[in-house]
């Protein structure tokens, strides 16, 4: 859900910067509701798949995984008998969660670096830069222990597989509302009169203590 989550955002953004007259018309609520009502049925789906095919395996050897959640991959590994189902649809999965939608976000961002280009000036071309700062910064921070995992494959060492998929799992959903409130004026508007208001108090309470003194 996480990655699809990106990659709405990231066709939200593509969108308003290279259609800007047409966004309200393009991405209305009726589509984005639709657009995550299907991510929900295919995650569902998908994870019922994973967990069926597991059902069929049998395990002889051992039963403890070196992980402290139930990461797919580490348990068909387990199995005495043909794994082969599982190992397909994993590869299939990593594509369709991971490659594809990564391909998705690159193809979406050299769109948006190229109409940038046509804009006039650098202010203009920053200001709308600026939009997709924090989309990128939670697509680094979502795909970057990933691609590791994954591409590293069995040559990763199992602690630092944990780790990777642990911050994969964590940062991102962690981070999300954090990196949008910071993002927003009217939060910062709103930090700062809190933070201004409690050192005119500290600047009051000091000058009282003087006084007293």
């Amino acid at each position: 859900m996480q990655v699809f989550n990106l990659i709405a955002l990231s066709y939200d953004r593509l969108i308003a910067i290279m259609h800007p007259l047409h966004y309200h018309a393009k991405v209305n609520h009726r589509f984005m509701l639709s657009l995550i009502a299907s991510f929900w049925v295919f995650v569902i789906i998908a994870t019922v798949v994973l967990v069926g095919l597991l059902t069929r395996l049998s395990f002889c050897r051992s039963v403890v995984i070196d992980s402290y959640f139930c990461d797919h991959g580490q348990i068909y590994r387990l199995a005495c008998n043909d794994n082969t189902p599982n190992y397909v649809f994993a590869l299939f999965i990593i594509v369709l969660v991971l490659w594809l939608p990564l391909s998705f976000i690159l193809l979406s961002y050299v769109c948006i670096g190229y109409a940038l280009s046509k804009v006039a000036t650098a202010q203009e071309r920053y200001k709308a830069f600026k939009t997709c700062t924090t989309h990128l910064s939670l697509v680094a921070i979502y795909f970057i222990p990933i691609l590791i995992t994954y591409t590293a494959g069995s040559q990763i060492h199992p602690n630092a597989r944990i780790i990777n998929l642990s911050l994969t799992s964590v940062f991102p959903p962690m981070l999300n509302p954090i990196i949008y409130v910071l993002q927003t004026q009217e939060i910062k508007a709103s930090v700062k009169k809190i933070f201004s208001q409690k050192v005119r108090k500290q600047s009051k309470i000091k000058v009282k203590k003087v006084i007293i003194n």
